[in-house]
């Protein structure tokens, strides 16, 4: 079993920046593929970002390529998503979920094994 734990969204305006983090506990996590989905009210929830078990690869949805980068530290258990250049349309909760592989990444929810709480990302125009 992981726990994931997200933490840092907020409110920003358009054209800002935050950090969101999530922590990992439970399971070796170098073990896990993770990745970053959003579901925007009244939408179903999408993919945003993944990256692989040791950050060699990393891939981006077409919404948020070029302005949100994912990343991840090992020795902390923690995957960070870096966006910038905020937009309304990223308002959004969005989710941490990890993938048992160290061969591939996924980019469909389906291909997740564990998911957490999520965390409220509000821009405002």
């Amino acid at each position: 079993q992981v726990q994931l734990v997200e933490s840092g969204g907020g409110l920003v305006q358009a054209g800002g920046s935050l950090r969101l983090s999530c922590a990992a506990s439970g399971r070796t996590f170098s073990n896990y593929a993770m990745g970053w989905f959003r579901q925007a009210p009244g939408k179903d929830r999408e993919f945003g970002a993944a990256i692989s078990w040791n950050g060699g690869r990393t891939y981006y949805a077409d919404p948020v390529k070029g302005r949100f980068t994912i990343s991840r530290d090992n020795a902390k258990n923690t995957v960070y998503l870096q966006m910038n250049s905020l937009k309304p349309e990223d308002t959004a909760v969005y989710y941490c979920a990890a993938r048992r592989s160290r061969t591939t990444v996924g980019i469909l929810e389906e291909e997740y094994d564990y998911w957490g709480q999520g965390t409220q990302v509000t821009v405002s125009s």
